[in-house]
């Protein structure tokens, strides 16, 4: 019932809060309760692609691995191809590569040269928005292979890290935010 009063409400409800994880102080969102839940994942779900009804999607880029869960079946709502955005040494194939700054340090992704045709309209997708070098860097790799980014859509943002600024040309979807 109270999904169909407001389906959001139902979908933050189900995610877990984890003090001191990974480390102390970080209050980590967990999802794996929404995952467990088939009515929560469809809403979830529902909501990130009634954004883009209407509009072209060529292609869902997400960011291993918990990005892997929402961009795919996201792609499969949108009939849009699945691109994955793996680390390092993860894709068989030749691969564009990107660094980006991480909170302590570098990391650097990859994604298959091929992965998308020029033009490409693309929906980049992960599960959560925090200081947005992780999907910056993805769109990064998008627009090497001349895509176009149409949107970062996330289930979760942390607005206070700021994500959202790294992120120009393109909206930012997010379905659940905490302040």
């Amino acid at each position: 019932m109270l999904a169909a009063v407001d389906p959001l409400k139902y979908v933050r409800g189900l995610l877990r809060e984890i003090p001191d994880f990974p480390q102390p102080g970080i209050l980590f969102r967990d999802i794996t309760p929404l995952l467990a839940d088939p009515r929560g994942f469809h809403i979830a779900l529902d909501a990130l692609a009634e954004r883009f009804i209407g509009e072209h999607v060529d292609a869902v880029v997400a960011v291993e691995s918990r990005g892997f869960i929402f961009g795919g079946a996201l792609a499969a709502r949108l009939n849009a191809s699945f691109v994955p955005v793996r680390k390092p040494g993860k894709l068989p194939a030749r691969v564009d590569r990107v660094a980006y700054a991480l909170e302590y340090g570098t990391g650097e992704l990859e994604m298959h040269r091929d992965a998308l045709p020029s033009g490409a309209r693309v929906v980049v997708m992960d599960d959560l928005l925090a200081t947005g070098g992780t999907a910056a860097a993805a769109g990064e790799l998008v627009r090497k292979q001349d895509g176009v980014v149409l949107a970062y859509a996330f289930v979760i943002e942390l607005e206070a890290l700021g994500g959202r600024a790294r992120l120009t040309g393109a909206p930012v979807v997010s379905l659940i935010r905490y302040g």
